[in-house]
């Protein structure tokens, strides 16, 4: 029979102090926000993709369809980098 590891966890020496658990806290709401940010980034970006298809899709699809895609493409993909920028700053 093979060996088992076994991990024990015993408690912490202290309980987290409340300026200990907000930090934690504000790390974590900080690092998700930052995540949050990013997913929409990315779904700018595929929307400026999908834009440009139909903007440059030709006779299929409708001329007004055509022409919002055009503008959607610069707009999302602009707010996209925008986006991007601050993160990195971050």
């Amino acid at each position: 029979m093979p060996a088992r590891n076994l991990v024990i966890l015993s408690p912490p020496d202290r309980p987290e102090s409340p300026a200990e658990r907000i930090r934690r806290l504000q790390t974590e709401a900080r690092t998700l926000a930052k995540e949050h940010v990013q997913m929409l980034a990315r779904a700018l970006s595929d929307v400026s993709r999908l834009a440009d298809e139909i903007a440059d899709g030709g006779e299929a699809y409708p001329v007004g369809a055509r022409e919002l895609s055009r503008r959607l493409t610069e707009d999302c993909g602009m707010q996209a980098m925008t986006l991007s920028a601050i993160l990195d700053r971050l």
